[in-house]
């Protein structure tokens, strides 16, 4: 009889707890799949990479399932130890692959963040090209004279990134000298018009001619024009400029000078 009492009393001294267990239990499964869905919806907007998007939310997922079900078993036995094991593993592991984590951890960061797109002109360090790729691991870039270069993404981080794509406007600078005989009013004014004929050429913000320096055979001054990067480039831009300058000062007889050289020779 006494026995009976004893089972009675341990199970109802159970039962709470394995309600509680299976209450988180159910809820962290119900989180799961919450989180989970506003995670993809969120990556899928931003990223066109759909295994990273899946692994992420992947990750998301058993993330929380696995914290729910420690939750739960905490509920019978205590897991302190097993966590401690599992911590200790953890940085085992993550100190043997620290590289390969901290580039996933930047493809995570560029993935989310998205300083630039696949299809996007960048530069990267060293790099200068159009993005093919990006994963969680590194980024693809296929340089402006065509080599493929596969930047990890932890370097990507680490530099500075510049996206010419979402650079509306850009400005060139074009340096010319004339001759010391030159009316610089002249050339300024000749520059600043001939300029319009640079290919996606904007009026504002407005271009603009500095003189710098005396040069040993020129006054070397700097014509700085604005251009619409949806209509030209910066070499098809710094092209125009250079040809519309140059004819334009032939026309108005503006010599640009060259150096020249006396050679004295002792016979």
């Amino acid at each position: 009889m006494n026995f009976f009492i004893e089972l009675q009393s341990r199970f109802l001294d159970f039962l709470p707890k394995l309600l509680l267990a299976l209450v988180i239990f159910v809820i962290s499964i119900y989180l799961s799949k919450i989180i989970s869905a506003t995670v993809r919806r969120a990556l899928q907007r931003r990223t066109p990479v759909p295994n990273a998007t899946k692994l992420l939310v992947d990750i998301t997922r058993w993330g929380i399932l696995s914290f729910g079900t420690i939750m739960a078993f905490q509920q019978f036995v205590d897991v302190t130890a097993f966590l401690a094991g599992l911590g200790i593993i953890g940085f085992t592991v993550g100190f043997a692959l620290q590289d390969v984590m901290k580039n996933f951890a930047s493809g995570v960061i560029l993935l989310v963040q998205q300083p630039f797109r696949v299809g996007d002109s960048v530069a990267v360090g060293d790099y200068e090209g159009t993005v093919l790729a990006v994963d969680l691991r590194s980024t693809e870039i296929k340089t402006f004279d065509g080599r493929i270069a596969i930047v990890p993404n932890a370097d990507v981080l680490n530099h500075v990134i510049v996206n010419y794509t979402n650079s509306l406007q850009r400005r060139i600078e074009v340096v010319v000298g004339v001759a010391y005989g030159t009316d610089l009013k002249l050339a300024r004014d000749v520059a600043l018009e001939a300029i319009h004929a640079v290919p996606g050429y904007l009026e504002d913000p407005a271009a603009m001619v500095v003189f710098k320096e005396f040069g040993e055979s020129s006054v070397d001054m700097s014509v700085f024009v604005w251009f619409d990067t949806a209509q030209s480039s910066p070499l098809k831009a710094r092209d125009g400029a250079i040809e519309s300058i140059k004819l334009a000062f032939d026309a108005h007889n503006i010599e640009i000078p060259f150096p020249v050289r006396t050679m004295l020779v002792d016979k």
